[in-house]
């Protein structure tokens, strides 16, 4: 039977031991309420109710009101929706963090990679300057050249753990992070400091109904979704002019070493 009038405990219809053991502001479920003291308690599991009733002292206001934790965000919005941008401003308004998922996972494997991966940066296969000869080598010490600075290539490879693997495949062919991955990058900003007690914006994430689900199965509820939407056009304009001249400017980069190798050869050959 429902009451007319509930008088709800100290976390309304937020779930006390979440609240208390990962500082997250989990909406209860009916189905898991108990009473205490005259007061209706609601949780976000059985497991959490059952843990409340054994000690219920733990998890209730005595001296002063229990606190909130602070705001917690998540930015969705299509790629060149201008996520990034808007949480910067509402980051620095508001005081708080912010997490660009992507650019964080660049940053995990960049000490051995040396350069960003994935779709934005991938270039066309090309001769580097840097592997190019001077004009007045000869054809042998051309070779040289060439066979040394592949073995200086292999020797800074870096083998990459099984994570930095996952972490790479996803920025280079999106493919899904496993959960165990996630639990290394996500749950510190939910759980540790200085994201704990200062909150943030979270720039891009979840980006797939996998990473909701992960997120709803750890309980990492976010405070405010935004969602930004932008027509196709505007995303287009956006986006197509710095990569059309980036492509001309890797066209013209091919031609100038293939005009570079030519005139090598034809040196050569005098």
């Amino acid at each position: 039977t429902k009451e007319k009038k509930r008088h709800m405990g100290d976390t309304k219809h937020f779930c006390p031991v979440s609240l208390k053991e990962n500082f997250v502001l989990h909406p209860g479920l009916y189905e898991h309420a108990a009473k205490y003291q005259e007061k209706i308690y609601y949780f976000s599991t059985s497991e959490y109710r059952d843990k409340f009733l054994k000690n219920p002292e733990e998890y209730v206001a005595h001296n002063e009101p229990i606190q909130a934790p602070p705001l917690r965000v998540c930015l969705l919005g299509t790629h060149g929706a201008g996520k990034t941008t808007c949480a910067r401003q509402i980051a620095d308004k508001l005081g708080i963090f912010h997490i660009q998922f992507e650019e964080y996972l660049q940053e995990l494997i960049l000490p051995k990679t040396k350069e960003k991966v994935g779709p934005d940066f991938d270039e066309e296969p090309q001769e580097d300057d840097n592997k190019m000869p001077i004009l007045s080598q000869e054809l042998d010490n051309f070779s040289q050249a060439m066979t040394k600075t592949e073995t200086e290539k292999s020797k800074q490879e870096v083998e990459l753990t099984d994570e930095e693997e996952a972490i790479k495949a996803n920025l280079m062919d999106n493919e899904a992070l496993p959960p165990e991955v996630l639990d290394n990058i996500v749950l510190d900003w939910w759980r540790k400091e200085p994201f704990r007690s200062t909150g943030f914006i979270l720039d891009g994430f979840p980006r797939t109904l996998h990473e909701a689900q992960y997120m709803s199965e750890r309980g990492l509820c976010p405070d405010v979704a935004i969602y930004i939407q932008v027509e196709e056009s505007d995303v287009l304009d956006r986006l197509f002019p710095p990569r059309l001249k980036k492509w001309k400017e890797r066209q013209y980069k091919k031609m100038e070493n293939k005009k570079k190798l030519k005139d090598l050869k034809a040196k050569i050959r005098v």
